[in-house]
């Protein structure tokens, strides 16, 4: 099968390749999946390009991506036959695995590929696993939050866009922080109550006239270091920060007794080891908005194959304002 590969860490364009690579087959409890389309997400080019020092490959050859979507071609043992022709989602494609969706065929285990609605395309189904299942933990894993205010920062990114219409679809009131006004038109289409660019304007001043002084109830904080300055201005007695990234500070100081006098919690997210229950729960509610047609997903551009390259610098650079998404063709 056509796969992309690399066999050592590095820049996208001197590592990665189109290579062929053995068939997989469906050991027990396994699909055999035809991928049709592989997301990009920061943490597939992190993994590629020895990010913060990891620079030692996992396995000799890697074929990368954690999301995809396609049809289930064949199943394993253990996994009931009915499965076969199903379209599917796919999440965690190369987690501690050598190979991902980013290739013609996928064996995964049966419960990491999820039945898609056939109104979702193949491109939607594979903007879905990590932006989504992350922005759900953020959102639902300390309760309901209807009637609760939520600050999403970074509105216009993956994450940040789905985290919004959940919170909007959970009875939430939702505030999101950009950068640029074309940022603000992009985290619009999510449906947040207020859009606020904090190159502009003074988050904190806006966000406590916003809640009547009252501060958020949760944030979800995609700059978990360089946002904590805000953070604990605005942040409710017993509230929640729910944060999945601090790339600018990867060590930041945190303010105890601001955050100790209020009785915070600050959870950290990393979708990869969420608890069975946690994935279980996303899997659920992304299956009923699906079928209901709830969520928008932002496509920045599907990318031949061939152009794998360009897809993961357009994740890397960060000027994909949407998913990053590459057809297998």
């Amino acid at each position: 099968m056509r796969s992309i590969v690399y066999d050592k860490k590095g820049p996208a364009r001197e590592v990665l390749h189109i290579g062929v690579m053995p068939d997989p087959k469906p050991g027990p409890g396994d699909v055999l999946v035809r991928v049709k389309t592989s997301g990009v997400n920061p943490s597939d080019t992190k993994g590629r390009s020895g990010w913060a020092g990891a620079t030692k490959m996992a396995f000799p050859r890697i074929i990368p991506h954690q999301d995809g979507a396609g049809v289930i071609e064949a199943v394993g043992d253990q996994v009931p036959a009915s499965r076969v022709g199903e379209r599917v989602w796919i999440y965690e494609g190369q987690w501690q695995r050598p190979f991902g969706t980013g290739a013609e065929s996928i064996a995964i285990p049966a419960e990491r590929a999820v039945k898609l609605p056939d109104a979702v395309s193949f491109t939607e189904g594979a903007c879905i696993g990590i932006p989504i299942m992350t922005a759900h933990r953020c959102v639902f894993a300390d309760g309901p939050v209807t009637g609760k205010s939520i600050l999403v920062t970074g509105g216009a990114g993956s994450v940040g866009h789905y985290a919004i219409q959940l919170a909007k679809w959970g009875g939430a009131t939702v505030i999101t922080t950009v950068s640029s006004d074309e940022k603000a038109q992009a985290a619009r289409t999510a449906g947040p109550d207020h859009v606020l660019n904090y190159k502009t304007e003074d988050v904190a001043a806006r966000v406590m006239e916003m809640t009547g002084g009252q501060g958020v109830d949760r944030i979800v904080e995609v700059a978990f270091g360089a946002n904590l300055p805000t953070t604990q201005k605005i942040i409710k007695t017993n509230g929640v920060v729910a944060t999945y990234a601090s790339d600018a500070e990867m060590e930041p100081k945190v303010p105890f007794r601001p955050f100790l006098a209020r009785d915070v919690t600050v959870r950290f997210v990393l979708v990869y080891v969420m608890p069975r229950a946690a994935k279980d729960a996303a899997i659920k509610d992304i299956t009923g908005c699906l079928d209901k047609g709830t969520l928008r997903h932002r496509v920045f551009k599907e990318f031949a194959m061939v152009d794998v390259a360009d897809a993961h610098e357009a994740v890397e650079t960060g000027r994909a304002l949407g998913n990053v998404v590459v057809t297998i063709d």
